[in-house]
């Protein structure tokens, strides 16, 4: 039985760069590295044979691709459209399943305040909505709606009636004004606060090396020793952190890190350092501010 002619291939210089790029770039996939090999081959005149032998490859391989790129060019070495696996779930089924995320669980009468994943996987079989259906899923499902109507975000109802001239004045800083004016170059605004409260642990013991086929073995009990707090001070438009650890917080220590900033320059000798803070005792009252 005769054998079929190997499909001649002529490239024009565009289409043999591109190929170049796909059959040796770095971040090529192997597969389209591959195709790219045999169309080359298949372009200076070599048999399917040869091509087969040299690239490691099956007769039929070589004889599929470069007759794709004889019929089709460059969009031949893509892959066709699969059918791909028939859907587990229909369409309805998932329908009822964002309805039933956007519905609070009590309106269900679950006793819950919010609907997790693997609680609404839950519910959908309890209901028989669905057959069996894991929480990844039901999540895949959710993040893929593009309105998402169930999320919320929480906010807090400003109390204080001086709130509107309190925050002008800060954000006018921010953005270098006082009083309607433009903060001079020796005039700086650096915003301050705390952390309360960080444990300083340590492992009882030594946490040990990975080996091969050994992960890192890290020991789960830990001394504790004592608790620390944090106060950091930022200047706003020069991108300056200044920090230091106390015992405690408290008027004092606020007090220690405002020494640290305004002894040192270029603050110390500055027409006017604008301090932003919130209404914590550190920095509220007479006694802070006269400190």
């Amino acid at each position: 039985m005769p054998v079929a002619a190997a499909r001649p291939i002529a490239l024009s210089a565009t289409e043999r760069e591109r190929l170049k790029k796909m059959a040796y770039g770095h971040k090529t996939e192997h597969r389209l590295r591959i195709r790219a090999l045999v169309v080359l081959h298949a372009s200076r005149g070599r048999s399917n044979a040869r091509i087969a032998r040299e690239t490691g490859l099956h007769l039929d391989t070589v004889r599929c691709w470069r007759g794709r790129f004889a019929d089709r060019g460059l969009h031949g070495l893509t892959d066709r459209k699969r059918s791909g696996r028939p859907p587990s779930f229909t369409a309805l089924q998932v329908a009822e399943a964002k309805a039933l995320a956007c519905q609070l669980p009590a309106e269900t009468g679950v006793p819950l305040s919010r609907w997790s994943c693997p609680e609404l996987a839950r519910e959908l079989i309890a209901r028989g909505i669905t057959g069996t259906v894991s929480a990844s899923t039901v999540r895949r499902w959710l993040v893929r709606d593009a309105l998402k109507p169930w999320q919320h975000r929480s906010w807090i109802f400003i109390t204080d009636p001086d709130f509107r001239s309190k925050a002008a004045r800060v954000l006018d800083l921010y953005v270098r004004l006082w009083q309607g004016r433009t903060l001079g170059a020796d005039e700086y605004v650096i915003s301050a606060d705390e952390k309360t409260s960080i444990q300083a642990r340590c492992r009882c013991h030594p946490t040990r090396a990975p080996g091969q086929a050994r992960a890192i073995r890290v020991n789960h009990t830990y001394g504790r020793g004592g608790a620390l707090a944090y106060l950091a001070a930022y200047d706003v438009h020069h991108a300056r952190v200044f920090g230091r650890t106390e015992p405690r917080t408290g008027i004092d220590p606020f007090m220690n890190l405002v020494a640290q900033v305004m002894t040192r320059e270029p603050y110390a000798s500055a027409k006017r350092v604008f301090w932003v803070v919130d209404n914590g005792s550190s920095h509220r009252g007479q006694k802070a501010a006269s400190g």
